[in-house]
């Protein structure tokens, strides 16, 4: 057994990167405890392990003192000159204890401190692992599915997609290979769990970075997403370099950079739009593809406007169950109130009738 713990150990520090020594000192601890546990002894014990032969043995640690109280704990200066005449007042002396049986608790116990540390250290490695790579994009196999979650395994390391993560047009298959943006690792008391999602806005922006160079080296900003995972997002860029054109280098030559993203997400619809520091001007640039024109800010809510658009335009500012316009909204910050045109020339008419009526009764 001796020499086979030496060989775990020494194995433990090569393969798993665990200190000899970090292992020693929790396993002495470890028998001294199994030894007052086994033995009913609450003396003042020492567990000293022999790093080269792997023997283990037990220490009575028991104080010198002129008269002694409790023989579990104290020795007389008596006897400690007996042993050794160097011995004073205060001294600790070591007396060997080790039981007969002893070999088997140890050996038990061992087992026991090792498996624990090689959980320990399995843990640690893939906490940091995988700690960096928080908020990046990472390749996953699909390996199963249940009622909660979709299980993946990434470089030997399983992560799991919660419900709210999944695409809803997407059907995830075992062994199926997929992009999947990595949102938290936990570092739980059952082990690290990796979290991963398909939904994040992350997710979408890394591989705008994957796909287009300059948003990667980061002359083109993506400076807000606003996503509905598996229908459509909206992304806004701006450029840092006057000589590039911010949408037409994310959208691609024939939209070949935007199209793979969307072959990636299954069909999910991409809107480009350039960021403008003029809020009215980037407000009506998040509501492409309609037209807009006016944009109208209101005094008494903070970042709330009224959009006046085309009659025509209407319902393709506000979008298939308001979906472009509540796009637009979360992309830019802004609460928008889209309008006809006719409904807010009406509007003025009636304030302009108001006004005359008003004067004409004072005159």
């Amino acid at each position: 057994m001796s020499k086979e713990l030496v060989g775990a150990l020494d194995a433990l520090e090569q393969e798993k990167g665990i200190k000899k020594e970090v292992v020693i000192e929790t396993l002495e601890l470890a028998l001294v405890s199994a030894y007052k546990r086994n033995y009913d002894q609450a003396q003042n014990v020492q567990v000293d392990f022999d790093e080269r032969k792997g023997n283990m043995n037990v220490y009575a640690v028991k104080k010198v003192v002129e008269e002694v109280a409790d023989p579990r704990l104290e020795v007389s200066l008596e006897d400690a000159l007996k042993i050794n005449r160097g011995y004073e007042l205060g001294d600790e002396i070591k007396f060997k204890v080790t039981p007969e049986n002893f070999g088997r608790i140890a050996a038990q116990t061992a087992k026991q401190v090792i498996m624990q540390r090689v959980r320990e250290a399995e843990r640690e490695t893939v906490y940091n692992k995988y700690s960096k790579y928080q908020d990046e994009l990472i390749n996953a196999e699909v390996e199963r599915q249940d009622n909660r979650f979709v299980y993946l395994m990434m470089d030997g390391v399983e992560a799991v997609m919660e419900h709210n993560d999944q695409m809803p047009n997407e059907i995830y298959r075992p062994q199926e290979k997929l992009k999947v943006y990595v949102t938290k690792v936990d570092d739980a008391a059952k082990g690290p769990q990796v979290f991963v999602s398909r939904t994040a806005p992350g997710l979408l922006k890394r591989l705008f970075e994957q796909e287009v160079p300059e948003v990667y080296d980061g002359i083109v900003e993506i400076v807000s997403i606003a996503r509905e995972a598996g229908d459509r997002s909206k992304v806004a860029v701006r450029s840092h370099d006057a000589n590039v054109d911010p949408v037409g280098t994310t959208v691609g030559p024939r939209g070949q950079r935007v199209q793979d993203i969307v072959n990636e997400l299954g069909g999910e619809n991409m809107d480009i739009v350039q960021w403008d520091e003029d809020p009215a001007q980037y407000i009506a640039n998040a509501l492409n593809p309609a037209d807009v024109l006016d944009v109208i800010f209101k005094d008494s809510e903070e970042k709330s406007c009224t959009v006046i658009v085309p009659d025509d335009q209407l319902s393709l500012a506000i979008g298939k169950r308001g979906q472009n316009a509540r796009l637009a909204a979360r992309l830019t910050g802004y609460k928008i109130d889209i309008k006809p045109e006719s409904e807010a020339n009406g509007t003025s008419d009636d304030k302009d009738e108001l006004v005359e009526e008003t004067n004409e009764s004072e005159e």
